[in-house]
């Protein structure tokens, strides 16, 4: 099947500048599809990089973003803090002044994983609120201030949240992250009731367990390999890409009847809905 109705678009795609991420194969595969692509990344310090991203000489955003014009798109790369509402709207302005308009929003920015996955009577308050900050409030600021854009413009348009699985199976030690991510489901539930009759669809993606330097913390010998054998019916951990493809889906014409839904992408490690 040929997806249609990308080319010409503009897409944000916020949190990707990673290499071995959900972000970038997400920005690389709009604009292989027709979309110029607006890239967002924290702006963090080389020295922090993982050691595979030092090795391959890795930029981060500014790394994708020639990806991106390598695919023959259009790339605009900025830092850009998605839990500051002030930064969001000065985003939104770049965006409109770079490329003229809007049409996708990835919301994919995530807090790192860390010390955060304790019991509750454990966390720290201060890193409850940065997870909370990031993952939930910082799709919020996105969504208000782009959203706006979207129904100004008059043209449809699709907010894509990328959720967890976690934010459906709330399992113990994880509660600010799960929290954050059933609250960004309920988020897109709201919000796609409330914008639907513009044209603008709101959806979620729930991955599971993704192979990406955010899950380099567990290691990749036999626990992980474990894992994936007790946990993934499909037998396999996901990549960016399996990500990649339906959010490009979601953001085609034909997938412009789908709104309000939260996808597991998973290969069949949750079956809550």
């Amino acid at each position: 099947m040929q997806l249609t109705g990308l080319e010409h678009k503009v897409a944000v795609v916020t949190g990707a500048g990673r290499m071995r991420s959900i972000g970038r194969p997400i920005a690389v595969e709009l604009a292989e599809a027709g979309c110029d692509i607006v890239l967002t990344g924290t702006g963090r310090a080389s020295e922090n990089y993982p050691d595979e991203e030092k090795a391959a000489g890795w930029r981060d955003i500014h790394s994708v973003a020639e990806e991106v014009e390598a695919a023959g798109a259009r790339a605009l790369a900025t830092v850009s803090d998605v839990a500051d509402y002030a930064a969001v709207e000065r985003l939104l302005q770049q965006t409109i002044d770079q490329f003229g308009r809007v049409d996708f929003v990835i919301n994919n920015a995530g807090a790192a994983r860390g010390a955060d996955r304790v019991p509750v009577v454990e966390i720290d308050p201060e890193l409850w609120r940065v997870v909370i900050d990031v993952n939930l409030t910082g799709a919020f600021y996105m969504s208000q201030v782009f959203g706006r854009r979207l129904i100004e413009q008059g043209e449809g348009g699709a907010i894509i949240n990328i959720s967890s699985i976690a934010g459906k199976m709330l399992g113990p030690n994880t509660a600010a992250y799960a929290a954050s991510k059933a609250g960004l489901q309920a988020l897109t539930a709201s919000m796609a009731q409330e914008i639907g009759r513009h044209g603008v669809r709101v959806n979620a993606i729930c991955p599971g367990i993704i192979d990406t330097s955010r899950m380099d913390d567990l290691g990749r010998g036999e626990t992980w390999e474990g894992m994936i054998r007790t946990r993934i019916p499909m037998g396999r951990a996901g990549e960016g890409g399996d990500i990649a493809h339906i959010t490009t889906f979601l953001c085609s014409e034909q997938g412009e009847w789908i709104t309000g839904q939260s996808y597991n992408v998973d290969g069949g490690t949750c079956v809550q809905h």
